[in-house]
């Protein structure tokens, strides 16, 4: 994931963008949200998903229509979801990963957060909140009686506490704090005032995101605690942490909202998308989420008695260099690599159709995205040949690269996406790659510490923006996480400046020329836009898929008998 506009004029209005992907083909839908100053009260119901596209086999029977309803039937206490990704920090401070997220959001939750299946944010922890006039100070009042999960008050100091600790520890995530929040402050027991440094029209998305939610007080106020269990405020606590292999959830008996349908979550981890077919075919698990083949997916497509359902989403993935060292230092270079890439073949070859090629960091569909790397076509090998003639190499003295992979974080498909890339390069000639893999958290680590040369990454929304697609990229108060080094100040005004305006046609001239930005100096390579897909026994019912792509486990259920 990463980092992740209020005229001073006027009262803020929060730019939330509904993302919504059909089966043929995606499209974003974005609309203005209204005024947070008074914010409706969170229904208890759980809404359908009509954004959401679900495949079974004719005999099994639709979720709406033969089912019983939870109320109606008794519901098991238990349900295991597979998958085959892993968990970093159990630490909002540092977690920055797609999957630990998703855990985090279920055994948290903060002042603020999205309705079930939707881009709308409503009342969290908070009851209800107020922005001043100028978009400079938000005031979030909390919910009454308030608990941890294992029973410890929560209170508007422990916001306080949990915030500044982000902001000390300096984590990967920490600048979706420390970018925007000058201090923060509590008035009462029950009252939270943020001091911006500046009007953010999204404010309110990032405080939905984890590094602002609470933690319990048994973290440390200093450092990461990466196998923490503690949690925070949310409708799950956990009950048991065995790393890569198994992690349990129960319901929060201190929740303050509708108890979960669920009492129990198992997730099981899997080495790769083979053991998890097999898992949920032998019904060992109920639910393969993150991440099956494609071929699986059309597998299952054709079985009776499971589900596929098509997650919506901006799921991004591209190539990363290091701007910091040799080879790819020279820009000359990252021009050549990202002209020899030819991202249909990658999509046709191993996504097996289940992908859209991309040309910006920004995706298609959403506002301000324009086809910045469509300057270097595709499969272009003549201009990748005359480029890196022009920076020195030949057939005698080729350009010598190591591209890396993580084989299980965002599939099996990794290892065929990081070779046909290989492949695309040497066929100009002029290039010989070296393919090196590591574990994610590994990967990360080597990531994070400037280590490796071009690499492959994912992203999933932080906050549904544009700014969420640029910021933590190219920002280099933000792009630590990254790896890459790249620091342009001219980049950084613009991004800055863009936080700061309302007007939808003016933030999208500026993203507009940080993408061309971005397409000269080649920190990343957009590669495609793909699809994420969660593949149920026919018995679970209640999945509510998200723009922000994150899987909330309180509303799924089955049926028993």
């Amino acid at each position: 994931m990463r980092l992740k506009a209020l005229s001073k004029q006027v009262a803020i209005a929060i730019i939330i963008a509904i993302i919504i992907v059909g089966v043929a083909a995606g499209y974003f839908a974005f609309q203005a949200g209204k005024s947070p100053a008074s914010p409706t009260s969170v229904s208890s119901s759980l809404p359908s998903s009509p954004s959401a596209t679900t495949s079974r086999s004719s005999t099994t029977s639709s979720s709406s229509t033969g089912s019983a309803s939870p109320t109606e039937a008794r519901l098991a206490s238990e349900i295991v979801i597979g998958v085959t990704d892993k968990v970093t920090d159990l630490d909002p401070a540092n977690a920055y990963d797609f999957f630990t997220w998703e855990i985090l959001y279920n055994v948290m939750e903060g002042l603020v957060k999205y309705k079930p299946g939707t881009a709308e944010i409503v009342p969290g922890l908070a009851e209800n909140w107020t922005v001043s006039s100028d978009g400079k100070v938000w005031t979030f009042v909390l919910r009454p009686n308030l608990k941890f999960s294992d029973g410890t008050p929560l209170t508007a100091k422990d916001v306080v506490r949990s915030i500044e600790r982000v902001m000390r520890i300096k984590g990967d995530p920490s600048w979706l704090v420390t970018s925007f929040v000058e201090k923060v402050v509590a008035k009462d027991d029950r009252t939270v005032v943020f001091y911006l440094k500046q009007p953010t029209s999204f404010f309110l998305a990032l405080v939905a995101t984890p590094p602002y939610f609470p933690v319990n007080p048994k973290y440390p106020e200093d450092k990461i605690a990466s196998d923490a269990t503690w949690g925070g405020a949310g409708p799950y606590r956990i009950v048991k942490f065995v790393r890569d292999v198994e992690l349990v959830l129960e319901a929060n008996p201190y929740y303050y909202g509708p108890k979960p349908k669920t009492d129990k979550i198992i997730v099981k981890f899997y080495r790769d998308a083979s053991a998890l077919r097999l898992a949920l075919e032998s019904g060992e698990i109920d639910i393969a989420w993150r991440t099956l083949r494609p071929t699986d997916i059309q597998y299952f497509k054709q079985q009776s008695g499971f589900k596929v359902i098509e997650v919506p989403g901006s799921f991004i993935r591209y190539i990363c260099f290091n701007t910091k060292v040799s080879p790819t230092n020279n820009l000359l270079v990252r021009k050549a690599l990202a002209a020899a890439i030819d991202r249909q073949q990658i999509i046709d070859t191993v996504l097996l159709g289940a992908g859209e090629p991309l040309y910006s960091l920004v995706p298609k569909g959403l506002w301000s995205n324009i086809d910045a790397f469509k300057i270097y076509g595709d499969a272009n090998i003549e201009l990748a040949k005359k480029l890196l003639e022009q920076a020195g190499y030949s057939k005698d003295k080729p350009l010598e690269i190591t591209l890396w992979y993580t084989p299980t974080h965002y599939g099996d498909t990794e290892a065929d996406i990081a070779q046909l890339i290989a492949q695309q390069w040497e066929k100009t000639g002029l290039v010989k790659v070296t393919i090196k893999s590591a574990e994610w958290s590994t990967y990360v680590s080597y990531i994070r510490k400037g280590q490796l040369q071009a690499y492959l990454l994912g992203w999933y929304p932080d906050y549904l923006d544009p700014d969420d697609y640029l910021t933590p990229f190219l920002d280099s108060n933000a792009n630590g996480w990254s790896g890459t080094g790249f620091a342009n100040e001219t980049v950084n005004k613009l991004l800055e400046k863009a936080q700061t305006i309302v007007d939808q046609q003016e933030r999208a001239k500026i993203y507009e020329e940080v993408q061309k930005i971005l397409a000269e100096q080649v920190p990343y390579v957009p590669l495609f836009q793909g699809k994420l897909f969660i593949v149920t026994r026919s018995d679970i019912e209640g999945i509510i898929p998200s723009p922000t792509m994150i899987l909330m486990y309180n509303t799924i259920y089955k049926v028993q008998g």
